[in-house]
């Protein structure tokens, strides 16, 4: 078997402690082996095949917690202990349990000593969606929602991070082949619960004050539907099978040159900024309807992926917008000169500390995005930043240098 499923399998038992071999998606003898170890210590039958009880036996890891029953003698130090999981997250994942009152048959949750969002594998909407049930039950103070739902029904998860009155606004993979850009915002949800938990610093800024001050709002994907088309192919149960075949050429391959959404309208080029021109530029490249790219739909706001980021921001207060894409380590900051004098010199800061370059986007990247529909509406600091360098989809092997490079960007965008 290959695919996302194993690669996602190989990461898990990676940071567990057994060794599966490379994370490369190919379940080959040294995943079979590391499969086998670990049933093995669980007890059950070791024949190397994740049936329904390995499965069942692997899910507490995929979610990153464990619910735990409580025995006479036990308490939240020894359990730390025994998990090898720092006593403060413990308490933290345990908001309503008296840690010196503990009673037997008492149901508690027991974080595992690793983190829960994996940046080594293809990111796809249902490993996605499993960290956020992991996110929320190790962190239960972390707000979740769903703001709409995509073409095919798949849920748009949004994160909210603090509780404060200042609102910034921060999505990613509105391309499908730029699903990098979800695990970026979903690594950084993680790590800043973390330190917010355990009263530390992130990169010198402190959560906790930021908590208090700002609420940093997160939509990871924006195109799950694509992005399930790009990673996971197309399936026989698609409605849309046919059409999407024939918007792609004729080929069954959507791996390499997909961006759009599921009935092939790109969506960030699906708002009602200029829309009229980007359906002209399309036109001029001899786009007549639906396709990989650059299709803008048959009218603004067609899809519901747009509508529902549309109506997300509507229903708040956001003073500031990032529209996460790839690649190119670039910043866009203005959309017809309409930017507030301040976007410049909060996209130089953003610039300063990612080592992006700030610049106007020109042609028919310069129209209809959400960034451009954010600025026209409210006149406020809206940003796309492309990360990375090189061909779509970018490899998973950027995303470290992926992610320092824009730490910076996330934390100090909620508060600038």
């Amino acid at each position: 078997m290959s695919g996302t499923d194993v690669m996602e399998l190989q990461a898990l038992l990676k940071k567990m402690g057994y060794n599966p071999g490379e994370v490369d998606g190919l379940f080959g003898g040294d995943t079979r082996q590391a499969v086998m170890r670990f049933q093995r210590d669980m007890g059950l039958t070791s024949d190397g095949i994740v049936g329904p009880k390995t499965r069942e036996a692997l899910n507490p890891f995929y979610l990153g917690y464990l619910q735990y029953t409580v025995k006479p003698g036990d308490t939240f130090y020894n359990l730390a202990r025994k998990q090898r999981a720092d006593l403060d997250l413990v308490l933290a994942a345990n908001p309503g349990v008296e840690p010196g009152n503990l009673q037997v048959g008492q149901k508690v949750i027991l974080p595992f000593p690793f983190p829960v969002v994996d940046t080594n594998i293809s990111y796809t909407y249902e490993g996605m969606e499993r960290d956020i049930l992991g996110l929320k039950a190790r962190y239960p103070f972390l707000e979740t929602g769903v703001a709409g739902k995509s073409v095919l029904g798949k849920n748009l998860y949004y994160l909210r991070l603090g509780a404060g009155s200042n609102q910034v606004f921060y999505n990613a993979a509105h391309h499908s082949l730029e699903w990098i850009t979800s695990p970026l915002l979903m690594k950084f949800a993680e790590d800043f619960l973390r330190a917010y938990a355990l009263g530390r610093t992130l990169k010198g800024y402190d959560p906790r004050e930021i908590w208090n001050i700002s609420s940093i709002y997160l939509v990871p994907m924006v195109n799950p539907d694509g992005v399930d088309l790009v990673l996971n192919g197309l399936k026989p149960g698609n409605p849309y099978y046919e059409d999407l075949i024939r918007w792609n050429g004729g080929s069954d391959d959507f791996s390499s040159d997909w961006q759009a959404n599921n009935r092939g309208v790109d969506l960030n080029h699906n708002y009602n900024a200029a829309w009229e021109a980007s359906k002209e530029a399309e036109a001029a490249l001899g786009i007549t309807g639906p396709g990989p790219t650059r299709y803008s739909g048959p009218g603004p706001e067609s899809e519901p992926e747009t509508r529902t980021m549309v109506a997300f921001t509507r229903d708040h207060d956001f003073r500031l917008a990032i529209a996460y894409h790839t690649q190119g380590r670039v910043i866009y900051w203005n959309f017809m000169d309409l930017a507030p004098p301040e976007a410049k010199i909060i996209g130089q800061q953003f610039a300063a500390v990612s080592g992006y370059t700030l610049e106007v986007a020109t042609g028919i990247a310069s129209y209809a995005g959400y960034k451009d529909w954010f600025i026209q509406e409210y006149r406020r600091p809206g940003y796309t930043v492309e990360v990375g360098l090189g061909k779509n989809p970018i490899p998973i092997s950027q995303f470290d240098t992926i992610y320092k490079e824009n730490l910076g960007i996330l934390l100090q965008g909620s508060i600038i």
